[in-house]
């Protein structure tokens, strides 16, 4: 079952097509990459799936639910969460008050709560801190909870924010460049923790990034982009071999 479908896409921004009639879907429990070399269209993509930009035309449904139109907020709320290639933590907050801002923020309490310590306050308060120990602690770095998030180096605040978007429980996770400043090893790690996270929290991912390795290990179908256009789709081992990605993405085949 299809959760997210993309039907018939397209955006201009002025005199440049950015995307051109472009479809694909994210079944249910994948971990699906999208792939081009540069100016192919697929932050473009992932932005409107996001709802940071809206399409001139075509259709974006989540859950069979059309999105276009429908502000980031509500798209969150609906099980929708996303990372961003350039970091977005709180950088002078802990990791752990990192964690707790998107618990926190859903919580159902108002300001005279917060003021007067109610018990739903406190109960609430609890909830968001237990829930970031959780995340700390399952993916691996419950040692830096009370470190301050931007003085950790860029591979654990790449899993502080990837902890953050898990935080508002989402049913799909939008995975902006997450190798983004990793050397080797630590994309290695990557793949690994995307896999473990998408068994064990029961997701589902659509993941935009330039490294190859992690895309080819971790996502189980891969669309490719070129000048806004879908030039193939298909498991990691097919788009390895497949000439046409090979010249527009990887270089000419020796």
């Amino acid at each position: 079952m299809a959760l997210l479908e993309v039907e018939h896409v397209g955006i201009r921004f002025g005199g440049v097509q950015a995307l051109d009639d472009i479809g694909f879907e994210v079944r249910e429990g994948e971990i699906v990459g999208l792939i081009g070399p540069n100016g192919a269209g697929k932050t473009t993509m992932f932005n409107i799936v996001s709802g940071v930009l809206d399409a001139d035309h075509g259709h974006v449904r989540y859950q069979g639910r059309e999105l276009r139109g429908m502000r980031p907020h509500r798209r969150a709320r609906m099980g929708i969460a996303r990372t961003f290639q350039n970091l977005q933590l709180f950088r002078r907050m802990t990791v752990m008050e990192n964690l707790m801002v998107p618990v926190d923020a859903s919580a159902r309490r108002g300001l005279l709560a917060d003021a007067l310590r109610l018990p739903v306050s406190r109960f609430e308060e609890r909830r968001a801190e237990e829930r970031a120990r959780a995340l700390l602690h399952f993916l691996g770095i419950d040692d830096v909870g009370g470190s301050i998030a931007g003085d950790l180096p860029i591979g654990i605040q790449r899993r502080v924010e990837l902890g953050r978007a898990l935080c508002l429980k989402p049913r799909l996770l939008l995975l902006d460049e997450p190798a983004a400043g990793l050397d080797a090893r630590e994309t290695a790690e990557l793949a690994a923790t995307l896999t473990r996270v998408r068994d064990r929290f029961e997701l589902t991912m659509l993941l935009v990034d330039h490294d190859m390795a992690l895309v080819m290990r971790a996502c189980e179908h891969i669309y490719v982009l070129d000048f806004g256009r879908l030039i193939a789709e298909g498991p990691p081992e097919q788009i390895r071999e497949n000439t046409t990605v090979i010249r527009a993405y990887l270089g000419e085949a020796a």
